[in-house]
């Protein structure tokens, strides 16, 4: 039962913190990065893996640590980056709140000074001109001025609740999806001590694959055009490989 709750009140901060819309496009943005910074890197090795230098002998598990190493660095710089910015963003949000509270005080301030500044021959003259006698209508606005101080404290405790944790949420999906990115390319790199051209094939379907998943996870996302996203993404990975062949040439 108290899980049960706990998913609930999960579900409320990430609609109240619109976090499925921040992680999706981090988890995007970040899982694309990876990918094609693995590329890049597999490329580069491949072309050393054609024509190595003299005396150099490059093995599967060259790749795994150039690989790796990269997108530790990666993950490592998205978890602290997006930390450090999601959290700078929920203080503006929480300190425009505490704006907002200041200016209601200041209102209720403003007319209790009003209320106490009026002789009782003003309060009399003014009330026969009025409908609502002045001192009650002072102490309606008062009252419900006052309500919405209450209410704007309470949103303030749900709303820093819910941006803390998409902070962390959006932070974790920030350092995640470049590791994820940049490691499902070298898994055919823990198979075999030689270094072969199967690897780099297989490391490159495995990618292919990966570009088209994120191609269609964009298509469900704008409700359509699958195909053109995957196409695109396709093509930006086929000029990263190019672009390493040239610069290997």
């Amino acid at each position: 039962m108290a899980f049960k709750d706990l998913i609930k009140k999960w579900k409320k901060y990430a609609t109240m913190s619109d976090l499925g819309i921040i992680a999706r496009r981090k988890f995007f943005n970040n899982c694309f990065d990876g990918a094609l910074t693995c590329a890049g890197i597999v490329s580069g090795l491949f072309i050393v893996f054609l024509d190595p230098p003299v005396g150099v002998k490059n093995t599967p598990s060259t790749v795994i640590i150039y690989g790796f190493a990269t997108a530790l660095a990666i993950g490592i710089s998205g978890l602290w980056g997006a930390f450090l910015s999601e959290e700078a963003e929920r203080k503006k949000k929480m300190a425009d709140l505490r704006k907002d509270m200041v200016i209601l005080e200041d209102e209720i301030n403003q007319l209790s000074n009003e209320e106490d500044s009026l002789t009782e021959e003003e309060l009399v003259a003014i009330q026969k001109a009025m409908v609502v006698p002045l001192k009650k209508k002072l102490s309606l606005k008062k009252e419900i001025l006052s309500s919405n101080i209450k209410k704007k404290k309470k949103e303030k405790s749900i709303i820093q609740q819910a941006e803390d944790f998409a902070t962390w949420i959006a932070s974790l999906v920030d350092g995640f999806a470049p590791v994820l990115g940049s490691s499902l390319p070298l898994i055919p790199f823990f198979f075999g001590t030689t270094l072969t051209l199967f690897h780099f094939l297989f490391s490159y379907t495995i990618l292919a694959g990966l570009l088209i998943y994120l191609g269609i996870f964009l298509g469900n996302i704008s409700g359509g055009g699958k195909i053109k996203y995957s196409i695109h993404l396709i093509t930006a990975g086929v000029v990263t490989l190019l672009v390493s062949i040239l610069l290997g040439i």
